[in-house]
């Protein structure tokens, strides 16, 4: 489910995998990404996302 979260919403998806501070910062750079770049740097955003639901399910186990 998180993962759907990181294609939609990464910020929301960082801040679930249990890092509040990195969720903040990249909701402050995604918003103005968004609009300035008409979404062409979404997938950068979606991959660090991805990135940290993963490192967080390695830490896990």
């Amino acid at each position: 489910m998180n993962y759907l979260f990181a294609i939609l919403l990464p910020p929301l998806s960082i801040l679930l995998a249990g890092r509040p501070i990195l969720a903040i910062v990249t909701f402050l750079i995604w918003i103005p990404a968004l609009i300035f770049s008409g979404g062409l740097t979404h997938p950068m955003f979606i991959l660090l996302a991805w990135f940290i639901i993963f490192e967080g399910r390695n830490k896990r186990a």
